[in-house]
């Protein structure tokens, strides 16, 4: 059969792929790494292969003869800074039938805590359902109604437990399981890199959307290796018919950098790879009355309200928290917190991206700006607790803990996760 112009296009987003197709079908973590073909070393170009690419290369097979819907964003690119839906879309050995939109939406104009609705694609026509605060039983008559077969999910995330795709991930998953439906996760790096989790545990009476079960707030893992924790740990009385398809030539002590991809912003105020460095350390600072840096250029780099002043950066230096250092900084929000007031606070520069623990680093900037500045305070719904995943950093930090005990108290937590994620890693 010749290829017409739909095939072409699909073929092309397999150019420079390298490598067969590695999948996992099973509900917990069946199959050695080797045979997912994880240890693959990077490909002519010395860049790393994403699952699409790894997907187009083997022909779509995973996908022949089902019907396919996405769950994406603007961050579901080719090497080439493609559209996946578009590409699949283009390609006759794929039957796309629809299109899933998390927060901020399908093609990310929504701000934290928005989404974009349901619409149909201007692009390629086909209609864009919006996943967002739906799960259970409610998105599974979703998928029913949309016609489908396969969930497709491929968003960039970011290795924070407080990030919501991971849980649009989880709720597909469990949603798809109801209803009779697949899931394949097309596999992206952790921006961060993958050597470690690190901070506190969720403990369940706190479970929300920025955190639906017991994982590390910094989980050091990928998508695809989440979605096999979920599927053999919390998903084990039911599970989803999962595959799979791993990235090639990405080990865990990489940071995006070094992949040769490139960066779309998975939401509005996570513009740069070094946004997502300190992200799972300065996020918590939503759980105050400090802004985090949102309306500015550089959102979670930047902390701070009025009436700080220098005093913060210099008890911040003086923790000699690893690999970062902190400037007194002055900015003036756009817009959320402290919008068009001028704020002092610090600005963290990371000097040493495999010594620098996010977490800690929080922490740290927790515990000093409470003491410097007698206007600190928790935002009154106790935010920081779903944020952290109990109550126990809030009322820590509050009886005058240090940095020691708060990590500390985490520690036999953390340790038991560790273990458990152990099983499901599919990078050396």
């Amino acid at each position: 059969m010749t290829l017409s112009r739909r095939g072409v296009l699909g073929l092309a987003g397999a150019i420079g792929s390298g490598g067969a197709l590695g999948a996992s079908g099973s509900a917990g973590a069946t199959g050695t790494r080797e045979a997912l073909g994880a240890r693959e070393a990077p490909g002519a170009a010395g860049r790393v292969r994403t699952g699409f690419e790894r997907l187009a290369a083997d022909g779509y097979a995973a996908l022949a003869g089902e019907k396919v819907a996405v769950v994406t964003n603007p961050t579901g690119i080719t090497a080439d800074a493609r559209h996946l839906v578009d590409v699949l879309h283009s390609d006759e050995r794929v039957d796309l039938v629809a299109v899933f939109g998390p927060e901020h939406g399908f093609r990310g104009t929504a701000q934290a805590g928005g989404s974009e609705g349901a619409s149909r694609d201007p692009a390629t026509g086909l209609p864009v359902y919006d996943t967002y605060g739906r799960s259970g039983q409610q998105l599974a008559d979703v998928f029913t109604a949309a016609g489908i077969d396969t969930v497709v999910f491929d968003i960039q995330d970011v290795g924070a437990r407080f990030y919501t795709y991971i849980w649009t991930l989880y709720d597909c998953m469990r949603a798809a399981a109801l209803a009779g439906k697949a899931v394949v996760v097309l596999d992206r790096p952790n921006p961060v890199g993958g050597r470690r989790a690190a901070g506190p545990v969720l403990e369940r009476p706190y479970a929300s959307f920025v955190g639906r079960e017991p994982i590390a707030l910094a989980h050091g893992m990928t998508a695809a290796e989440l979605a096999r924790l979920f599927n053999g740990e919390f998903l084990a009385d039911k599970p989803v018919r999962l595959r799979t398809v791993p990235l090639s030539g990405w080990r865990r002590e990489s940071f995006f950098g070094e992949t040769g991809l490139p960066w779309m912003p998975p939401s509005p105020n996570m513009p740069t790879p070094d946004t997502a460095l300190t992200y799972a350390g300065t996020c918590l600072f939503e759980g105050t009355n400090l802004s985090e840096g949102r309306g500015t250029t550089t959102p979670f780099e930047v902390l701070g309200a009025e009436g700080i002043d220098r005093r913060w950066a210099e008890a911040a230096n003086g923790l000699g928290l690893p690999g970062v250092w902190f400037r007194e900084a002055y900015f003036t929000p756009s817009f959320s917190k402290h919008v068009g007031k001028v704020c002092g606070g610090v600005r963290l520069i990371v000097h040493d991206r495999a010594a620098f623990d996010p977490v800690r680093t929080g922490i740290g900037l927790l515990i000093t700006a409470r003491r410097v500045w007698s206007g600190f305070g928790w935002r009154a719904d106790h935010w920081i607790d779903r944020l952290t995943g109990s109550d126990r950093v809030r009322t820590l930090v509050d009886a005058g803990a240090d940095v020691d005990e708060v990590v500390g108290d985490w520690a036999a937590g953390l340790a038991r996760f560790g273990v458990v994620r152990e099983q499901y890693l599919l990078y050396p």
